[in-house]
């Protein structure tokens, strides 16, 4: 990694009384944007003490030698971009110590401009972070990198469950486990989407059944058959949605498969809407023809009801299926009681 240590202005060249800063109980250093690296050219002792380097091993390099492989890159982009337009910016940075220990360091930067309104130096002022919130930031790395992991190996069985399908007389069945894993496979992507920082543990109840009713309309779809979706953003705990979006996705997958058959057209619709009582309601209706009279759905004779039922009971909630007009409507009733972990 590049530094610079050329010629510095000492701090007696700098025309900024330091006795202050000196004495500041947070980590600060003046670094020189006009010379070749934009290189500390000051520090206190706090910054000593911080990061146990010594004035003279910093002076001269770049403040970027604090940094080390569990160093976000994007974050150093942030910061880099704020030194090349000359703006404020505040950050959490991992960085290292002299003796290599990482810290979670939250730096704030600004530019110094001098009486004619010239840039003259950058300061940062930075502060090291509890071990309450270290250990919070390393179980949230650890967390996404779980999330990544599961998202590409949930991808590549979904992958070899479809080549085995091309491949095997039992090709229906092969399809129904593909699409069950894909829908779990949609919800680590959600996970991964979301911004880590709200609402930990839970996801957009919307946006993961509005990609999903997507993915099922375009893989198991057919031709002249719309699948529409109406979401309203709600956030549910990980779990709540993970049974939600099995349910929504053996019934619309159900419909879409059924609901049409002689059909040469047709349109399905996908809700989620909050309830004044609390309750979360997500519909499925359809304008295919209809459950046939006498047929009872979910039943327990097939392993798409019994999933259904099973997820529907976990949730406590009541599902239930009313032969329209024209088509089906599903409708799942959750309680409030299913939402209250994010609450």
């Amino acid at each position: 990694m590049a530094e610079s240590r050329g010629a510095v202005a000492s701090v007696d060249d700098i025309g900024i009384d330091t006795r202050a800063l000196a004495r500041m109980p947070f980590a600060i250093v003046l670094t020189n944007p006009h010379l070749d690296d934009n290189p500390i050219v000051y520090v206190n002792n706090a910054f000593e003490q911080v990061t146990g380097y010594s004035e003279s091993a910093a002076i001269g390099r770049n403040c970027r030698f604090l940094q080390g492989d569990r160093t976000d890159a994007k974050t150093v982009e942030k910061l880099s971009r704020a030194i090349t337009e000359r703006e404020e910016c505040t950050v959490d940075i991992v960085n290292y110590t002299a003796d290599g220990t990482r810290f979670l360091n939250r730096l704030m930067i600004a530019p110094l401009y001098d009486e004619q309104g010239d840039l003259s130096f950058f300061l940062g002022v930075q502060s090291r972070k509890s071990d309450e919130e270290q250990i919070a930031t390393d179980a949230m790395e650890a967390m996404q990198e779980i999330q990544h992991r599961v998202k590409n190996h949930l991808a590549m069985i979904v992958g070899m469950i479809r080549m085995q399908a091309k491949n095997s007389g039992a090709e229906g069945h092969f399809r129904t486990l593909a699409r069950r894993v894909e829908s779990l496979q949609l919800l680590y992507e959600e996970m991964t989407r979301s911004d880590a920082g709200h609402n930990a543990g839970a996801i957009s109840l919307g946006a993961y059944l509005g990609r999903m009713t997507n993915a099922i309309g375009h893989l198991d779809g057919r031709r002249g058959v719309v699948v529409n979706s109406d979401m309203e953003q709600v956030m549910v705990p990980m779990e709540t949605a993970v049974r939600i979006g099995l349910i929504v996705s053996e019934v619309l997958t159900n419909s879409m498969q059924h609901a049409f058959d002689g059909k040469e057209s047709g349109v399905v619709d996908v809700r989620c809407r909050s309830l004044s009582s609390g309750v979360l309601r997500v519909q499925i209706q359809d304008d295919g023809k209809g459950i046939p009279e006498g047929v009872e759905w979910p039943n327990s004779d097939s392993l798409g009801g019994k999933i259904v039922k099973q997820l529907t009971d976990g949730l406590g909630a009541t599902l239930s299926v009313t032969r329209n007009v024209v088509g089906t409507i599903v409708t799942l009733d959750i309680p409030a009681e299913a939402r209250e972990a994010i609450e």
